[in-house]
């Protein structure tokens, strides 16, 4: 009897441990949701500043977090390319979307450019799922482009734009086409034309986003209204009568979520434009309409989170931005910013509009400069940003240089090159705010990535940005 009830006891063990093992094995997770989002040129300290701009306009100390920042994973990505160590965002893209280093200027292509490297858009669309690609700048700008394309060199933008319009992708949304149309032996092509005849419907009016609806099959939605090289205008200038990054965002959604599943990336591509420029009030309110985008994707993870995975990142770094400034020292006055109106490409428009009224009288015109300036970025007024006579001196200089030299005076006897005024002001604006620059160019330092959802400890720590298309495909289970 005894020997019966110790077999018993051994056998309900056995079954115990196994039922215990099989509860703690590790289940394999599938996404049915992926969303990656690209902040371009967005380093840590982009995001730090938009962070600290926030908590300084509220009157709050350090950091006033953004949706993305909550995240529970925190991980860094390197960024080189094959050929070199600071990056472009083509080569920077194909690794993001294909999991392979190339060359600088390559758009989705190996090394030499003459084989295509597959995309994790294209292998989710090949698996059944749905697919979105959304930006601010032109759709057919390197970071986009290399999710639906494949070009030896990212300035082939006639040849870009004829691959998204024989592309397969459910949904593009954003910017235009830097070249729409082109005329080859005679005959005019035109990409839009192209896409509507591959089955996409084509939307560029409000009134057309708005009554998009499930069920419409491709879509190729472009803003109204763009500013600069086919891109939708910097938030800082106003989007009035435009989707934002966030709305397209939510329309995407939309149209996509069928019980198929779906794979989307949306760019803040204009980040990085900002970034270019030093411009740092315009870059800030471009990481914070990117987040605006990104809370919208998070609304819809909170319907959805066993099932969706979120990995916020950058292609690399651009300007080289620092929180902190020799001038300044260990004080910062971010809430300054706040003072500036519009981005320096707007202020450029103004600044030749200023040329041509010009009078004879240059202190009549400095005058009227200084009223210009106030309006625009609160420098010299009193209650907002206050210039000291260095400053002002410094700034009558180069608005003469800017509105008298090339109009019959002639350059100092140095005949140095002559600082442009806006590059001067948003300088300015910058040392006022505490932070400084090192390069009009992009850094070859790590980029944040931050992740929430099953799975997103795979993004966690130092990982190459070759690991992110790489993890989102075994979580979507569409690896090769």
């Amino acid at each position: 009897m005894m020997k019966k009830v110790g077999f018993s006891i051994l056998i309900l063990t056995w079954s115990a441990f196994f039922l215990v093992s099989c509860q703690n094995k590790p289940q394999e997770t599938q996404i049915k949701y992926a969303f990656l989002f690209i902040g371009d040129g967005m380093g840590q300290a982009q995001v730090n500043t938009a962070q600290a701009y926030e908590a300084a306009i509220g009157n709050k100390p350090g950091f006033q977090p953004l949706t993305f920042t909550q995240f529970p994973v925190l991980g860094w990505a390197s960024t080189y390319a094959n050929n070199r160590f600071i990056t472009c965002s083509a080569a920077a893209g194909t690794a993001l979307a294909t999991g392979h280093k190339t060359n600088i200027n390559r758009i989705s292509m190996n090394p030499e450019g003459n084989l295509p490297f597959e995309s994790i858009a294209e292998k989710a669309k090949a698996h059944g799922l749905k697919t979105g690609i959304i930006t601010s700048v032109s759709i057919d700008h390197a970071t986009p482009a290399v999710f639906y394309a494949h070009q030896a060199s990212r300035g082939n933008y006639f040849e870009i734009g004829l691959d998204l319009a024989a592309s397969d992708i459910d949904f593009f949304g954003g910017g235009g086409f830097v070249i729409p149309m082109k005329v080859i032996n005679g005959d005019t092509i035109q990409i839009i034309k192209r896409a509507i005849e591959n089955g996409f419907t084509f939307v560029n009016t409000l009134e057309g986003f708005k009554a998009l609806k499930p069920g419409t099959g491709k879509v190729l939605a472009i803003a109204p209204r763009l500013a600069a090289d086919a891109a939708m205008p910097y938030m800082i200038d106003g989007n009035e009568g435009n989707p934002s990054l966030a709305d397209f965002t939510q329309k995407a959604i939309d149209l996509l979520q069928d019980g198929s599943g779906f794979f989307m990336m949306v760019e803040g591509g204009k980040i990085d434009w900002a970034g270019h420029g030093n411009d740092a009030a315009t870059n800030i309110m471009e990481t914070l309409a990117f987040d605006e985008a990104i809370a919208v994707a998070k609304a819809f993870y909170d319907q959805h989170p066993n099932e969706t995975i979120i990995v916020v990142t950058a292609d690399h770094e651009t300007g080289g931005l620092a929180l902190g400034n020799g001038g300044m020292q260990y004080e910062s006055n971010l809430a300054a910013l706040a003072n500036q109106h519009i981005s320096s490409e707007v202020f450029d428009m103004k600044l030749a509009e200023f040329s041509r009224q010009l009078s004879s009288d240059k202190g009549k015109d400095f005058a009227d400069m200084l009223v210009l300036i106030g309006q625009e970025f609160g420098l010299g007024d009193s209650t907002k940003i206050s210039l000291t006579s260095s400053e002002l001196t410094q700034l009558q200089h180069v608005f003469n240089q800017n509105m008298y030299i090339g109009s019959g005076e002639k350059a100092d006897a140095s005949g140095s090159s002559y600082e442009h005024i806006t590059s001067f002001l948003i300088k300015l604006m910058s040392n006022k705010a505490g932070l400084g620059w090192t390069t009009y160019s992009h850094t070859g330092i790590n980029v944040p990535v931050y992740a929430i959802g099953p799975g997103s400890e795979m993004f966690k720590g130092m990982i190459d940005n070759t690991d992110i298309p790489k993890n989102l495909e075994k979580l979507l289970m569409i690896q090769e």
